[in-house]
């Protein structure tokens, strides 16, 4: 890849980010003034926590009178599962500091897919701006929606599915720049079982069932993949 076309490699890398995130960060900011919350403090959420899921599961807990203290609890619960895309991402975090604290800050789910995507030495010195491109689709998204929240009222049957649509489409990218489709036969086989055996808790269960099939399954030689990166 040539230096002049490294600048539009990332945002067309993070396009799929945006068309989930503009549209389900309008949605946050929509209910979050809906709700009677003050839309300079929807946009302030998604500046300093940033953490998708948990600022949707905010809005109730907010608008039933819970205390902050319940409410963090249950935050840290559900992003748990930041601290394993971390770690392994440990030894591709920027080496300047304040790119290395942001990084580890705003490392979303999509972040995570996109950066997993590129070469191993592409990741340092984009993961930085990979962030802060799709924390500011994030953003854009709640302006959006604290806009339209306090003048229209608006339906919002089918946006649900954008989130899924977006996945989808990660796990396609996915595919192509690793070449291999079995961690997505396994994650459908999975949730098959578990819709079979627990279907109440169908999405923990076949999380559950992946991570071990992961943890199972040999490592794939790497021959094949560097000589194709080198071709790349």
């Amino acid at each position: 890849m040539s230096a002049s076309a490294t600048p539009l490699s990332i945002p067309s890398l993070t396009a799929p980010v945006a068309m989930g995130y503009i549209p389900l960060g309008a949605v946050f900011g929509f209910l979050f003034v809906q709700a009677g919350g003050a839309g300079w403090l929807a946009l302030l959420s998604s500046l300093l926590i940033y953490a998708g899921a948990a600022q949707f599961m905010m809005v109730p807990m907010l608008a039933a009178g819970l205390p902050l203290s319940t409410i963090a609890l249950a935050t840290l619960v559900l992003n748990l599962r930041h601290v394993f895309y971390g770690l392994s991402l440990l030894n591709h975090m920027p080496t300047q500091r304040w790119q290395r604290w942001y990084s580890i800050f705003s490392l979303t789910d999509e972040s995570y897919s996109v950066l997993t995507a590129l070469k191993p030495q592409d990741r340092t010195r984009r993961m930085a701006l990979v962030c802060a491109l799709n924390q500011g689709w994030w953003v854009l998204g709640t302006a959006l929606g604290v806009f339209l929240g306090a003048r229209v009222q608006i339906g919002l049957t089918g946006l649900d599915f954008v989130l899924a649509a977006l996945f989808a489409v990660l796990a396609v990218e996915q595919w192509r720049v690793r070449l291999d489709a079995v961690p997505i036969w396994i994650a459908l086989t999975a949730y098959v079982v578990a819709l079979v055996v627990l279907p109440g808790q169908a999405l923990a269960v076949a999380i559950a069932l992946s991570l071990m099939a992961a943890a199972l399954r040999p490592a794939r030689p790497t021959v094949g993949r560097q000589a194709h990166s080198q071709h790349d």
